[in-house]
């Protein structure tokens, strides 16, 4: 993480002043839970988090300049551990745990504090929250535990209840452009958060304006299909080949400003109604049916790992968008 010495972002600043507070009053928690908006900037502020405990100075901690925040930045330090899960899983897994315990329990090189990562924590199966409990429960002295995750309701309240507790909100649109233009140099970051969201440390090593292109083909498309001006089937099977995560954000997205304007219309607008599908010529704007298909493209982007047919199940997707029988007349448009 190349900005780990940087400025804090803004939005993150409340939760590293409080851990500095907690830090110079010698009252650093053993576990922390940080709850993180997706690509806010949770792991930003773990890492963050280790080299407060780590550096060489703690009056100035972290100092940023001594070999001990230099080496946590670079995950290198002998007294930092970070589990993520393994390439074949989506998991934490048991035995992963018991080797982070055992290395807690060993004595500090550096003679202080030893520090543990786990993210996404949401990521831990039953027998690894059981086994993160026991340390939890007994922690070694002079240990800090952090916890990374987007959906701290997955995690058992054993654990969550043993952890102090720490909000990474998403940023401003503002912020989040200032912070990019900043790091990264400018670009095209306005344009390329319409299509991960409020999300800024999802950007990192994008190409921001390939980002904005994509996004505008998107929604461009999405327009058209609800116009019934474009093929469901023949949307689908293009982009299932191409960059199918960021396309699902961006269908995401223009569903979420759908709803937006929906709620903020005036109430006869937003009748809800049981048509099967949603048609731009229609005043009333179904937010039953909104709601359904933002669920069924979060379940789809969350299950791009698991094996499944993409194009069959975006077109599911994609004609529900459609007007009834829009993408037979577009391919016969086509033809």
């Amino acid at each position: 993480m190349s900005d780990a010495a940087g400025a804090t972002p803004p939005w993150i600043v409340p939760a590293t002043a409080a851990l500095t507070r907690a830090q110079r009053a010698g009252r650093l928690p053993h576990a922390l839970l940080i709850h993180e908006a997706p690509g806010a900037g949770g792991d930003w502020l773990a890492l963050w988090a280790a080299r407060l405990a780590l550096c060489a100075r703690p009056a100035e901690a972290p100092c940023g300049a001594c070999a001990a925040c230099r080496r946590a930045a670079a995950l290198a330090h002998p007294d930092l551990a970070r589990i993520t899960p393994l390439e074949d899983s989506r998991q934490i897994r048991i035995e992963q745990v018991r080797d982070l315990a055992a290395e807690l329990a060993l004595t500090s090189h550096a003679g202080g504090y030893k520090v543990g990562i786990l993210t996404p924590a949401d990521a831990l199966n039953r027998f690894g929250a059981n086994a993160l409990l026991k340390t939890l429960e007994e922690p070694p002295p002079r240990t800090l535990l952090v916890l990374v995750a987007t959906q701290p309701s997955r995690l058992p309240p054993t654990v969550l209840s043993r952890c102090q507790r720490l909000t990474v909100p998403a940023p401003s649109r503002a912020e989040a452009v200032a912070w990019l233009a900043a790091t990264h140099g400018p670009g095209e970051w306005q344009a390329a958060l319409e299509v991960v969201g409020e999300a800024p440390f999802l950007l990192a090593g994008a190409d921001p304006d390939a980002l904005a292109q994509l996004g505008a083909e998107v929604r461009r498309t999405l327009d058209e299909l609800a116009a019934g001006r474009a093929d469901p089937l023949a949307t689908a099977e293009r982009w299932a080949r191409s960059e199918l995560a960021l396309r699902l954000r961006c269908i995401e997205n223009w569903l979420t400003e759908r709803i937006r304007r929906c709620q903020h219309a005036a109430p006869e607008i937003a009748e809800l109604r049981a048509g099967a599908y949603l048609s731009s010529m229609d005043a009333f704007l179904n937010i039953r049916e909104l709601f359904g298909l933002l669920d069924e493209v979060r379940d789809l982007r969350a299950g791009l790992d698991a094996p499944l047919n993409r194009g069959l199940a975006l077109e599911a997707v994609l004609r529900r968008l459609a007007p009834s029988g829009a993408g037979a007349a577009a391919t016969r448009g086509h033809g």
